[in-house]
């Protein structure tokens, strides 16, 4: 939801916490640098649109002083003008439309999901064992924006460190995914009306917060998770975010035939080992390329592919067999056809087919009455991987939510 207007020029040099650009509709929310270094490139693409800027990072990082901050003495209008200032503010996300928030709105509550059941996801346990001063830093900092409460869900069975913070709310999350879906947990606990507004924050991004305030440096290093069956060894790195693929996967990818994913393999981007890590991502995942075909492959039985229906293939009479799932969505784009399986995956209690089809033809009345405020694109991850016309679910739902942000505000 950003238009970026350029500050940092080629050849400039920056420290880590200088602000790159900013969003061209509210000057105030500011995009900082990761690193020290020089601007080596800002590539733009049509009509010069900034598609990233490249940064040549120092062996040695020096970081822009924020300076130190107590958290338990600082005013909401205080920690709103830190966040804004240092460049920590797009990791406050909002909801509706799934956009960074927008500071001028206050929100009824927070939500931060501390569950990851994405496939393969980060144990967030593990990445963020003993850093339980710069998350309590943070929760204190953050909870001045809300009037409401700080919902925190954790797993049910996990020893999460965000379980014991103080002034927070803790829900405890079991079962498949996506039940570590922010928007599975705010529609449980506190479902969002028209008008109302919800932030969101993820654990690792809490992290930074935690740390500038401590420490007045913004330090934008975190653990990511390499996942998936092409790495040679899946395993945990630390990265910068925005550090290039290339050098996070280095001499560990097993061939060429490989699909890159920042993120996990339901929601993430596809990237080219050129690209990078997202800004909200903490695992790179790697699956083999699904460019092969099979002659009549359509029209015999299939014993090694997994179905969530019974058509053709036989994975259900094995339930706990594992399959090396590769990026072949076996079958091609056609019409939708009501088969009732997308209510089979989907958390919210909410119609998925009627609604796609009102983000599809655009009717703004619909996408309001059937639910379009409680949606992100990531809830409807699931419907997409079993949805049997091949239909792009998160491509039709982003489109639709940024209509709704510019007709409905």
């Amino acid at each position: 939801g950003i238009t970026p207007k350029l500050v940092a020029k080629e050849g400039a040099e920056v420290k880590a916490g200088d602000t790159l650009f900013y969003s061209k509709s509210d000057a105030r929310i500011l995009f900082p640098s990761p690193v020290s270094g020089i601007v080596k490139e800002v590539i733009r693409g049509a009509r010069r649109k900034v598609l990233a800027v490249k940064i040549a990072a120092d062996a040695t990082q020096s970081y822009k002083d924020f300076g130190t901050k107590n958290a338990d003495e600082m005013l909401a209008e205080e920690v709103k003008d830190h966040l804004l200032a240092s460049g920590c503010w797009p990791f406050v996300k909002q909801r509706p439309y799934d956009v960074v928030a927008n500071p001028n709105q206050a929100p009824k509550a927070i939500f931060i999901s501390a569950h990851a059941s994405a496939p393969l996801a980060a144990d967030l346990a593990y990445t963020l064992a003993g850093k339980e001063a710069e998350l309590q830093a943070a929760i204190t900092a953050v909870s001045k924006l809300t009037e409401g409460l700080v919902h925190v869900s954790v797993g049910a069975n996990s020893s999460s460190p965000l379980a014991n913070l103080k002034g927070i709310a803790v829900h405890k999350v079991s079962g498949p995914h996506p039940s570590g879906n922010v928007g599975t947990q705010i529609a449980h606990i506190d479902p969002i009306n028209k008008g109302e507004v919800v932030w969101v924050l993820a654990p690792q991004d809490l992290l930074v917060i935690g740390e500038l305030l401590l420490t007045g440096k913004l330090n934008l290093t975190r653990t990511v998770a390499l996942t998936g069956s092409q790495f040679s060894a899946p395993q945990y790195v630390t990265a910068v975010s925005g550090a290039a693929i290339a050098d996070v996967t280095a001499n560990n990818l097993k061939d060429d035939n490989t699909r890159i994913i920042s993120g996990n393999v339901l929601s993430g981007k596809e990237v080219k080992m050129a690209e990078f890590l997202g800004y909200y991502d903490n695992q790179i995942t790697a699956i083999p390329e699904g460019d092969d075909y099979e002659f009549f492959g359509w029209n015999k039985p299939i014993f090694n592919k997994i179905s969530t229906s019974r058509a053709l293939t036989f994975s259900w009479l094995s339930p706990n067999k594992k399959y090396d799932l590769n990026t072949n969505t076996n079958g091609e784009h056609r019409a939708f056809v009501v088969t009732g399986s997308y209510e089979e995956v989907f958390p919210l209690d909410i119609y998925p087919m009627q609604l796609l089809k009102a983000f599809m033809y655009k009717d703004l009345d619909e996408m309001e009455a059937l639910g379009g405020y409680e949606v992100a694109p990531e809830d409807f991850a699931l419907t997409e991987f079993v949805c049997v016309s091949k239909q792009p679910h998160q491509k039709i739902i982003r489109e639709g939510l940024d209509l709704m942000r510019e007709e409905l505000g």
